[in-house]
């Protein structure tokens, strides 16, 4: 059998709280929570999740793998205003402006883009 991709890992000082954070995110929920790692995804029967596992040190550079989320056309703008609320930052990681893409950074300090749906690619 091949390989497949079980989860993302993300490391984290506060496990529970980047774990809801992602969760309200997403829209998925915690599926597991114990002491030293915590797993959400949108149900058990999906084929891959995120697990956050402890470490105590603090993010100090750009992440070298990040996450881009996308929308609904008509949604993007409310959908960052949501991100937002939950507790995301815009950051600066040396874009122009004139990206197809908005970055953002969870409450650790992880970046991640919302990016422009894959239909106004080809349009």
């Amino acid at each position: 059998m091949p390989l497949r991709l079980h989860h993302i890992v993300f490391d984290a000082r506060d496990l529970p709280g980047l774990a809801r954070f992602w969760a309200e995110v997403l829209r998925w929920r915690v599926l597991s929570e114990r002491e030293r790692e915590v797993v959400i995804g949108p149900d058990e029967a999906a084929p891959v999740g995120i697990c956050f596992m402890p470490v105590t040190d603090e993010k100090r550079v750009k992440n070298r793998l990040h996450l881009d989320l996308t929308s609904e056309v008509e949604d993007r703008d409310d959908e960052i205003e949501r991100l937002l609320a939950l507790g995301a930052k815009r950051v600066d990681i040396g874009q122009t402006g004139e990206e197809s893409w908005v970055v953002l950074a969870d409450p650790e300090g992880n970046e991640f883009c919302v990016v422009r749906p894959k239909v106004t690619l080809i349009s």
